[in-house]
């Protein structure tokens, strides 16, 4: 279950892969990811109890958390915070509009598999991000999909520490 967590903030980069224009807006954001994992097994209620103790999210409950992204990592060129993140990916783009775009890649490192994604977003400020995964993590067959919504709050975090490494929200 940890090797998935990382991933799925990692996935929704590949969408943002196929654009050259800035992924996203600096300061807070308000972040919503629902998984779907066909094949996880039902977890006992004293694993699921743990879990939660632990800080190990709900997978299948909608997730909403907020991130804090500074100017340097929205500039950040996608790839590279995928390299970062112990992934090289290969990115095709299958299709690009204006305010969306269709991308597939091929990855190995810590995720070895084939990612598909689609994104669209309105300016800088708002974005939606669909993911499917089929391969492997840590030596581990994983299958799932990932539907992500971002919306830009303010440029003052508060609280909210900027992220280290990773995920950026759309365009």
């Amino acid at each position: 279950m940890r090797s998935i967590i990382p991933a799925l903030l990692v996935l929704p980069l590949l969408g943002l892969a196929a654009q050259a224009a800035p992924q996203g807006k600096a300061g807070l954001w308000n972040i919503v990811t629902t998984t779907q994992m066909p094949n996880m097994p039902q977890l006992p209620p004293q694993v699921a109890q743990m879990m939660k103790q632990r800080g190990i999210p709900d997978m299948t409950k909608p997730i909403a958390s907020q991130i804090c992204m500074t100017q340097e990592q929205a500039k950040m060129d996608p790839q590279a915070r995928l390299s970062q993140a112990g992934t090289k990916c290969t990115t095709r783009v299958i299709r690009q509009t204006a305010s969306s775009a269709v991308s597939e890649a091929v990855c190995h490192g810590r995720m070895e598999g084939t990612v598909r994604t689609e994104i669209s977003w309105r300016g800088n400020v708002h974005y939606d991000n669909n993911t499917s995964f089929k391969g492997s993590m840590g030596g581990r067959a994983q299958d799932f999909s990932s539907r992500q919504s971002g919306d830009w709050v303010k440029a003052d975090c508060g609280a909210v520490k900027p992220l280290r490494a990773g995920p950026a929200p759309g365009r």
